[in-house]
């Protein structure tokens, strides 16, 4: 990847019955402190309590929710000359959960991983009852000591435009919007985030080459809808660790940026020409062999690898998984679905890219991956 010395100290800019706790949540600023951790990692703990953030979201919310990466433009058109995506050291690997110590048989099919799912936050600094601040991204579990990690994009933690953490921030693996109810919404329950880990040069510089965040989460609350009377309540009761209850991806570095991989999501952004083929409500996936990409400057972008994928905006911060099983529904983190390429200019995205995972990606990881949450 990039080396240090390349860094600039330039600045960027419902009612809900839950644990005897009905929440109509007001808003938390984004402006805690935030630390910097070992090897250029920034660490923020999140501005509200686990319970809080889950009680938030109802399902009609979760339904009005809207991918933010359609608003935040992230998308390169065009295809110039290909950068140079390289290794720092050694190839690294960190198996999925449920395989350290045994090897995936194969199949022919391919079955949607329950890991993967949708993240959905409130935009700080706004109002957080207007339906406007109500945003989602997609993202997956990932192997940790505690069981409790999620990885997603930088941008669907940190927000470059108001240049904060996100406030309400819950992830739901194997997320499906087939009805107004919670039933179905979230199969194995709704984690909220407790600690966020990302790249000091994504935070600071807003660099799309460090566009990868790893979350603590805490133990997750199944959610029941419950008829009273008239009114519709909706009961919380605990669910237990995320990798618990659906397992975790691997994760490498410093691989070939040649590699075949599978790229996971719930896009729903139109593409250029305004067409709209995805909804968002249900996981879609591509599947190709990657290369490098070209630099794109507006996003600060030189060593990024990408592949022939049509998926649009929603689908940010979903996984790029590499010797991926369907049997097992697992396989190896190697990238993060980044930024959306009209490489040939007929306004249709035909191109996904993610940054090249190295040894400076393993180190904001192996921070999550080592912290205890509840």
């Amino acid at each position: 990847m990039i080396s240090r010395a390349r860094r600039l100290a330039v600045p960027l800019t419902g009612a809900f019955l839950a644990a005897g706790v009905v929440g109509a949540i007001p808003s938390t600023s984004s402006a805690a402190t935030v630390s910097a951790g070992p090897s250029d990692v920034t660490v923020k703990a999140s501005s509200e309590a686990p319970a809080a953030a889950v009680a938030f979201w109802s399902p009609a919310r979760l339904r009005a929710a809207k991918d933010y990466t359609e608003e935040l433009g992230n998308s390169v058109k065009g295809f110039g000359k290909v950068s140079k995506a390289t290794a720092d050291g050694k190839a690294g690997t960190v198996p999925p959960i449920g395989a350290e110590k045994s090897k995936a048989g194969t199949s022919k099919q391919v079955n949607l991983p329950n890991t993967v799912g949708r993240v959905f936050f409130t935009l700080p600094g706004k109002n957080p009852l207007d339906p406007k601040s109500w945003k989602y991204c997609s993202g997956s579990s990932v192997q940790g000591k505690y069981h409790n990690v999620v990885a997603t994009a930088g941008h669907c933690v940190y927000d470059p435009v108001s240049n904060q953490f996100y406030d309400h921030w819950v992830f739901i693996p194997s997320y499906w919007d087939g009805n107004q109810a919670w039933e179905g919404k979230a199969p194995y329950g709704i984690y909220p985030a407790k600690w966020f880990q990302t790249h000091d040069d994504f935070v600071v510089k807003e660099d799309y080459d460090y566009d990868y965040a790893f979350v603590n989460v805490a133990s997750g609350y199944k959610i029941k809808s419950e008829k009273v009377g008239n009114t519709t309540q909706f009961v919380k009761t605990p669910a237990g660790r995320l990798g618990d209850n659906v397992g975790g991806q691997g994760l490498t570095w410093n691989r070939s940026t040649k590699v075949k991989v599978f790229a996971f999501g719930y896009p729903a952004g139109p593409h250029p020409d305004g067409d709209r083929p995805f909804t968002g409500r249900t996981m879609k996936w591509c599947y190709g062999q990657t290369a490098a990409m070209p630099a794109a400057a507006k996003y600060n972008i030189q060593e990024h690898i990408g592949f022939k994928c049509g998926m649009t905006a929603g689908a940010s911060g979903g996984p790029w998984l590499l010797d991926y099983k369907s049997k097992t529904r697992k396989g190896y983190l190697n990238g993060i679905s980044s930024v959306a390429w009209d490489t040939d200019g007929n306004d249709r995205y035909d191109h996904i890219s993610s940054p090249y995972f190295n040894g400076e990606t393993y180190d904001v990881y192996k921070v999550a991956a080592n912290r205890w949450t509840q």
